[in-house]
């Protein structure tokens, strides 16, 4: 048996560990290698390629953590880390980075932390001294990302050198065609953000734009949209579509702009589209990639990891019962490899047995007992916590998994595994009353970065942009509503008991699992009442409190 307290008192201990690890041997550079004890500095370690678009020399992981220490109320630790960027950071290197990594990563983290120095600012407690240095930071990181969108079509370049931009003979970038589908629709709740903030619009105007090319580009008969896409004349590169790697983070994107900004152009856009994903994709547990203009093919017979992410989604719209199956394939699948693969066959064997410390399962886990308040979610939590401790900690930090079927090591500890692993583990096993802020007044970014969805009240939306009405949209109760708090789970937890109870033995435990062939999409309208009328002002606390 385990108490929330026990458990909080040891993700403390962890991040104390982890945090402590980087600030001692690695920062100022951007990330831990947890089994060298040293920092990650790009240019002097083995090129990793993609992987290192990521790293800027702007001390990544600090600034990634920055609001994570506010929510562990660790808020000395949070003001000298802020002090420590202001005097430390610097935005104009000349070096290539990931545009997507980046506007995530640091702008998210920038601007997470001024709203938290905001916060403990006007309390009167802390931050006396701040003025607002951090958002000026994130404007010019900003400005330092816009040349990217010098597109005919309005889609971002995949990377910007921070000092020459793109088109500049000394950036050695700019030639690329094509971007992810992702990458390209995974900026405006920072960029939106940081126009709200500054009163500057056109960091919003450039990632709405991109948005609206990705809306004109789906395919018109699935209503899908693909995973590669030219930047340049918006042809698409790759055709399959599922809610993993390459298009993940948009359909995310497009359903927190509405909560976030108060604009019903993004929820009738994510309507649209997850008609679309629970008709062709979605075959429960299952969730595969099938070809966006012959939606009947499955395209893969295997999942990739950053799917899991997408039960959490689920819980924003209302629709619980195909989240409760999918997360509890995803638990069946860590249950029987430690970790989630980067992909695993719908078998549940291992595709791709790396696991770099991916916090996307722990996340649709915390929406999921807010959701629905069961406490076998927290045995959920509880499994992770362990597990990390187990088979990932390492004397100078956690180290992130080379192959979860010989439990190998690999000399990586990734930003995000302080940005969000211990955010959305602490928050599962705390109590309201016992966090620095309120929760419910903040939407989480991709990165787990809060922004304020007070922000939707701070200008109206841009104009001119219009989505027209579809008529072959299935559209259900939820659709254009929020699900009512006092039905949507009844304090009755034999319900999500009774979904997960179909799916125990996936991985072939006890008895064999037999796929149903059936594609089937049912909506939960019938089970759940709805609110009247409904203002863009709700998290997903809302709808599990």
């Amino acid at each position: 048996m385990f108490t929330c307290v026990r458990l909080l008192d040891q993700i403390l201990e962890m991040f104390d560990h982890a945090y402590g690890s980087y600030m001692k041997y690695a920062y100022p550079a951007d990330e831990l290698m947890p089994l060298s004890c040293k920092g990650r500095v790009r240019g002097l370690e083995p090129n990793r390629g993609d992987i290192d678009d990521a790293l800027g020399k702007f001390s990544l992981t600090l600034i990634d953590t920055l609001d994570t220490l506010v929510v562990l109320n660790k808020l000395n630790e949070f003001e000298d880390a802020v002090k420590k960027t202001l005097r430390d950071v610097r935005l104009d290197n000349d070096i290539v980075v990931s545009v997507f990594e980046t506007n995530i990563r640091v702008l998210g983290g920038l601007l997470g932390a001024h709203v938290m120095s905001e916060l403990l600012r006007q309390r009167g407690e802390r931050m006396q001294w701040y003025r607002d240095e951090l958002l000026h930071m994130a404007k010019d990181l900003g400005q330092r990302l816009l040349p990217a969108f010098n597109t005919t079509s309005g889609l971002p370049y995949p990377r910007v050198n921070l000092r020459y931009g793109v088109l500049d003979p000394l950036s050695r970038t700019g030639t690329e065609t094509d971007t992810c589908t992702a990458c390209a629709g995974t900026m405006i709740l920072e960029f939106a953000a940081l126009s709200r903030l500054s009163g500057d619009s056109v960091f919003e105007e450039h990632a709405r734009k991109a948005l609206d090319v990705l809306w004109e580009k789906r395919q018109r008969g699935s209503d899908l949209v693909g995973t590669v896409i030219n930047i340049h004349n918006g042809d698409w590169v790759r055709r399959d579509s599922g809610v993993g790697a390459g298009i993940d983070s948009y359909y995310e994107y497009l359903m927190k702009a509405y909560i976030l900004l108060g604009d019903n152009v993004y929820l009738e856009r994510f309507n649209t589209h997850y008609s679309a994903i629970m008709k062709y994709i979605s075959q429960p547990p299952l969730l595969l990639n099938v070809h966006m203009h012959n939606p009947t093919v499955n395209v893969r017979s295997w999942m990739d990891s950053l799917l899991a992410f997408f039960p959490g989604l689920q819980v924003l719209r209302g629709d619980l019962k195909p989240a409760i199956e999918t997360h509890e394939m995803l638990y069946q699948v860590t249950k029987q490899h430690k970790f989630l693969p980067e992909a695993f066959t719908t078998e549940f064997r291992v595709h791709w047995g790396q696991h770099p410390l991916r916090p996307e399962f722990a996340e649709s886990t915390y929406f999921l007992y807010k959701a629905t308040g069961d406490p076998y979610y927290l045995k959920v939590g509880q499994s992770i916590v362990e597990k990390l401790n187990a088979h990932a900690r390492v004397p100078c930090g956690f180290a992130a998994v080379q192959d979860v079927r010989t439990g190998t090591h690999e000399d990586r500890m990734d930003s995000f595994f302080l940005a969000e692993m211990f955010k959305y583990l602490y928050l599962l096993f705390s109590e309201k009353s016992e966090l620095p802020l309120d929760i419910d007044n903040y939407i989480f970014t991709t990165e787990a970065h809060l922004l304020p969805m007070s922000l939707s009240t701070t200008q109206a939306p841009c104009q001119g942009n219009h989505t027209e009405q579809l008529s072959n949209v299935g559209e259900d109760l939820f659709t254009h509503s929020c699900p009512s708090t006092q039905t949507l789970f009844p304090n009755n937890p034999s319900y999500a008991k009774s979904i997960r109870d179909g799916y125990k033995y996936l991985t072939g435990v006890g008895r064999a699992y037999h796929p149903s062939p059936v594609r089937w999409a049912k909506c939960l309208a019938e089970l759940f009442l709805v609110s009247l009328s409904y203002v863009p002002t709700f998290s997903v606390q809302d709808i599990g409190n």
